[in-house]
């Protein structure tokens, strides 16, 4: 049984923050390349972070970029999402997914979600 399990997600104040968990079982991440992403309601889903498992390159979108930080901890099979200073436009429902085949851009694995929202 292959799974990934995100939380961590809840309601914040603007400039508030989370940290997002995804955690597997059923498979090593430590091989896979693993992604944040996030989709709001009626939007298309968007790519937050990546993470590579070949040298632990990390990538981010621009309007994430000095707030959102993403690492891995191999031996609880867990990555992370911290998200600090957030924003109304980050409110949306967060995945994580898992790949190990075309690095950062084809995901095998996804979780079901958790919900961030940011709103005073």
């Amino acid at each position: 049984q292959l799974l990934l399990v995100e939380s961590g997600g809840g309601l914040v104040q603007p400039g508030g923050s989370l940290r997002l968990s995804c955690a597997a079982s059923g498979f090593t991440l430590e091989n896979n390349s693993i992604g944040w992403f996030r989709q709001a309601p009626g939007k298309e889903r968007e790519g937050v972070s990546c993470i590579m498992s070949s040298d632990g390159s990390t990538y981010y979108r621009d309007s994430v970029k000095g707030r959102f930080t993403i690492s891995r901890d191999n031996a609880k099979n867990t990555v992370y999402l911290q998200m600090n200073n957030l924003k109304p436009e980050d409110t949306a429902v967060y995945y994580c997914a898992a790949g190990n085949r075309h690095p950062c851009i084809e995901f095998d694995y996804w979780g079901q979600g958790t919900q961030v929202t940011v709103s005073s």
